[in-house]
């Protein structure tokens, strides 16, 4: 039996091979990158020489977030972060698989629907994030959000 694969193994190297070279090219801190398929489970896992031992768990818990409330982990932050009441209550029902900051990028095909998730951690959350949607743009597929923040170069550790 073959199981149709939407987002494809080939495709997961390409976006982590592409985080990681757009990190260099910002001379960021080592990243680790999660890409997950729509159902949340993993495709590929990498962490650069030097990334701290949380940061796949974080990448991993940016995209699992994304996918579990079905926008980028940026716009979880900005509408929840006057509710920290179900915050909390997310990261219980996911099992601590939310990270609620910049990071988390879904994958959209070209009916723009949601064929996975790129979670990035290693530096600030919006360079983590500027990182993934750069990546997503190297692929067929379409990444959201669309643009990175705007100040993304400006934020600091």
């Amino acid at each position: 039996m073959r199981i149709k694969t939407l987002l494809k193994i080939q495709v997961a190297e390409i976006i982590a091979d592409e985080v990681f070279r757009f990190g260099k090219e910002e001379n960021l801190h080592p990243l680790a990158v999660a890409v997950l398929d729509g159902g949340g489970h993993p495709v590929l896992m990498k962490r650069q020489d030097g990334a701290g031992i949380m940061r796949c768990d974080i990448a991993i818990g940016k995209a699992w977030g994304a996918l579990g409330m079905g926008i980028s982990s940026r716009l979880i932050r900005d509408r929840l972060s006057e509710r920290p009441s179900f915050q909390n209550a997310l990261a219980s029902v996911s099992s601590g698989r939310f990270v609620p900051v910049p990071g988390g990028v879904l994958i959209n095909d070209e009916k723009n629907e949601t064929i996975g998730a790129v979670g990035v951690s290693g530096d600030t959350s919006d360079k983590d994030e500027y990182c993934a949607i750069k990546a997503i743009l190297t692929s067929k597929y379409q990444p959201e959000p669309a643009l990175p923040s705007k100040t993304w170069r400006e934020s600091k550790l």
